[in-house]
């Protein structure tokens, strides 16, 4: 197979050239810059030709420490059109996150927008000996003070004497390592190549309906694979993009109003802060623009269904299910479609089981079909009383990573046989061909012989109308190897009040008891509803993607749990 019968993100140039030489391909929500798809291009082949004057190579990585903006994209391009291999960093890193990243990727430079360029100092003053340059991103004379290393992008770029597109492959086709944190350890490198990424840019044009008439705002940070994976598939479509440096609602609804966008993605707590920022108005200046919103990072809620569908009534809301390794989306399941009656808000049953569904033995959470191209089966499967078949959710095809970067758990994926890839999740596929997502293998609590996954009684937990948020977790026991118990964050107007007696008269609270007998009655098995609560009077701790940590919610509950049993 010849080179040039393989795809490239690169090729996506030619596509912008032809539809947006003259027209606005990037806006800078800040200043209202604009850049034609013309300028963008040279950009990128000037920028191409620096690093190679510097002596980047086939095959060496470029670590990426910057906001959200037009100059990210380009020294993505940039890197992937000689050969090399950008990671992206994330500007949220503790400094030992930041440098348990760079010592795993080796870059030979370094580049740093504004907001990042304290990085530059502690990273590119010998202590990361892989790294020759350090250069500012931006087309500004400016410098990196006190940096032998150190360039700007103004200066390093070359006149492009050939404007032809030689793509160059890196090893193994990999155009990108993107940082996937988990809810512990270091973070970790996943390679992924080129056709990874235009396989699941296909995906979301046929899904979603991305196009060239599309206004993308960039909401998700380019340094997740959620971000850059939308990206890619816009400059794919050849679209316009929308640039704010990180998410802010008051930007956001502003772009929205003045750019007039058409599509964008979110996370739940997105969802959350726009409905919050907007209100409750129906006719605000944006509402009739937004025609297409895809939400991963989670599930989202009724309430938040409900709110998303009235602050973007013409949009089609789609909700994704997916992870790095996956470069992003393996499912998608459209909540709501304003062009289609079968598909409404009307009642949550459509995503989540409820107890006179099929799926009442075994619930979890609806998040859709596969695109085409990816393949998925549930193996290690077990029944629960005649319920249907659980177990891991394994995926396979070309949507998947090369590998690991530092070579971590690479036996995860093993191409050299069957190819599929353990997502680590739990779950079952229905009569439908639709997967239902029941918890995290990892996660699951072992009580009394009965595996039980705390995503599941989170989602029963959450029914109740007093509770905002919850963590469910085991804690050691003697006789039954774990206890549940769950963290509860009561929403305003409500009052927790656990004294161990039945519920008074008085509306508006939560207890113990009655959390335990709304369970009860949403049928959830016994074995399953927790026996320990405790109000969390704090938002839970995430990672820097969002990732709820729920070892450390767990072991705070059981060092204070065990601090409260040696005082008396």
């Amino acid at each position: 197979m010849s080179s040039y019968s393989r795809g490239h993100i690169c090729q996506c140039l030619s596509r912008i050239l032809a539809r947006r030489r003259d027209e606005a391909l990037t806006i800078c929500s800040e200043s209202g810059a604009r850049r034609t798809g013309g300028m963008f291009v040279e950009g990128v082949l000037r920028l191409a030709r620096g690093l190679v004057a510097l002596g980047v190579r086939r095959g060496d990585v470029v670590a990426i420490a910057a906001y959200n903006s037009e100059w990210f994209i380009e020294w993505l391009l940039a890197v992937a059109l000689v050969g090399g291999v950008a990671a992206p960093l994330n500007y949220r890193w503790s400094d030992k996150e930041t440098k348990d990243a760079v010592a795993a990727v080796e870059p030979v430079v370094l580049a740093v927008d504004e907001g990042c360029r304290r990085w530059a100092a502690e990273l590119g003053d010998g202590s990361v000996p892989s790294i020759r340059w350090c250069v500012l991103m931006g087309e500004s004379p400016r410098c990196l003070n006190g940096h032998d290393n150190g360039l700007d992008q103004y200066i390093i770029k070359k006149p492009v004497e050939d404007p032809s597109f030689d793509y160059i492959w890196a090893p193994e086709d990999i155009a990108l390592i993107c940082f996937t944190s988990g809810t512990t350890g270091k973070p970790k490198g996943v390679a992924i190549s080129h056709m990874s990424l235009i396989i699941q840019s296909y995906a979301k044009i046929a899904i979603v309906g991305y196009t060239e008439d599309d206004i993308y705002l960039h909401t998700a940070p380019l340094c997740h694979i959620g971000g850059i994976s939308s990206c890619i598939t816009m400059l794919m479509v050849g679209g316009c993009h929308v640039f704010q440096p990180k998410f802010d609602a008051n930007v956001s609804v502003r772009s929205i109003e003045e750019h007039q966008v058409t599509s964008l993605i979110t996370v739940p707590t997105m969802v959350a802060v726009l409905a919050s920022f907007i209100g409750k108005e129906n006719e605000w200046a944006g509402a009739k623009s937004v025609r297409k919103v895809l939400n991963g990072g989670g599930g989202l809620s009724h309430d938040l269904i409900c709110a998303a569908v009235r602050m973007f009534p013409c949009a089609k809301l789609i909700s994704a299910y997916g992870m790095t390794e996956a470069c992003s989306s393996l499912t998608f399941k459209t909540l709501h479609d304003p062009i289609s009656p079968k598909v409404g808000t009307a009642s949550h049953k459509s995503y989540i089981a409820t107890p006179g569904s099929p799926a009442h033995r075994v619930r979890g959470v609806c998040v859709g079909k596969p695109p085409l191209h990816v393949e998925l089966c549930i193996r290690g499967s077990s029944t629960d009383n005649c319920g249907p078949e659980v177990g891991s959710i394994l995926s396979r095809g070309a949507h998947l990573m090369v590998q690991y970067w530092s070579r971590v758990n690479v036996e995860t994926l093993d191409r050299r046989t069957s190819g599929w890839l353990d997502t680590g999740d739990t779950g079952w596929i229905d009569g439908d061909g639709e997967l239902w997502l029941v918890g995290r293998t990892n996660g699951r609590i072992k009580c009394g012989g009965e595996n039980v996954y705390p995503e599941e009684v989170e989602g029963v937990l959450l029914q109740h109308p007093g509770v905002s948020s919850v963590v469910v977790f085991g804690i050691p026991d003697a006789h039954f190897t774990e206890r549940i118990a769950a963290c509860v964050c009561v929403k305003e107007g409500w009052n927790w009040v656990d004294d161990g007696s039945a519920p008074s008269r008085e509306r508006n609270q939560l207890s113990s008891h009655i959390l335990q007998a709304h369970c009860r009655q949403r049928h959830l098995s016994r074995f399953k509803i927790p026996k320990i609560y405790m109000q969390w009077e704090k938002p839970f701790p995430c990672t820097t993607s969002g990732k709820l940590k729920r070892e450390e919610v767990r072991s705070k509950v059981i060092s204070d749990l065990r601090s409260l049993h040696s005082s008396l």
